[in-house]
């Protein structure tokens, strides 16, 4: 089963009901949605596997303890790894005072819960029905999360999509910026220059945001952060460790703990 091939099944904007959800078990190979929009807001769960969302000018990595969410009208295309199991929340406008910019939510294991439950549930529910009760407690639940920022900023230059799409998909790979001008025909000051112009980023800048991006979603399916440094191609834990902490001015146990936190505070 593809992404595109649930989603076709059914419009979202079909139903006027204040939140639907859908389960999806994406096929054993890697499969994308083409760029499109709906009526209806969109947050994106990623409950196994890896789900990358585009929407114009950024990339949103999906962490397992959050959700993208995308606001409805936005155009946007959803990417998942292999044997992904992906669930859209998906939201009527004016239902739920939700932000009006894409962000990262942090979600509780209740409200998870919840939209898993509805999931499951009858979609051409009635306002005063249990189905119609759950949603509007969940949409209560959603709209007091903490906002998140965890995106990589991206172009639609496809040379930059080019590198982009590498170093996410090979995070470990150490191409410098000079081989990367070489390999898309460019000087190396003309690739510079237009990485910043695009991204607002320095090429080390840009990278490194796409190595925390991926040592989020890894730390948060559970690997320990030899393995993730590892994986991002540090040569020592504690390298990546730095790294970590000055990007997000905490280490990554630092982090995750108040996550946690967080999520025991909201639940």
């Amino acid at each position: 089963m593809t992404l595109l091939s649930s989603l076709s099944e059914f419009d979202p904007d079909d139903s006027f009901a204040p939140a639907i959800a859908i389960r999806v078990n994406a096929s054993d190979n890697e499969n994308e949605t083409p760029v499109h929009r709906h009526r209806k807001g969109q947050l994106v769960l990623a409950l196994r596997g890896g789900v990358t969302c585009d929407v114009p000018g950024t990339r949103w990595m999906v962490p397992p303890r959050s959700g993208v969410w995308i606001p409805g009208g936005l155009p946007h295309s959803n990417r998942a790894t292999a044997n992904a199991l992906i669930c859209f929340l998906l939201v009527e406008p004016n239902s739920a005072a939700l932000p009006t910019q894409c962000c990262t939510l942090s979600i509780s294991p209740m409200i998870r819960e919840m939209i898993l439950h509805l999931a499951d549930l009858p979609r051409d529910y009635q306002s005063d029905s249990h189905c119609g009760r759950l949603a509007r407690v969940l949409l209560d639940e959603l709209i007091d999360r903490p906002v998140e920022n965890l995106s990589l900023p991206v172009s639609t230059n496809p040379k930059l999509r080019l590198i982009a799409d590498t170093l996410t998909s090979s995070p470990a790979n150490r191409t410098s910026l000079s081989q990367w001008a070489d390999r898309v025909a460019m000087s190396e000051r003309s690739l510079s220059r237009l990485i910043e112009r695009e991204t607002g980023l320095t090429f080390g800048r840009w990278r490194q945001q796409i190595h925390i991006l991926v040592a989020l979603r890894e730390l948060s399916e559970g690997a320990m952060v030899h393995q993730v440094a590892s994986t991002l191609g540090y040569d020592s834990t504690t390298a990546f460790i730095t790294m970590f902490k000055k990007a997000l001015g905490k280490s990554p146990a630092k982090y995750f703990q108040d996550r946690l936190e967080i999520n025991s505070d909201h639940a």
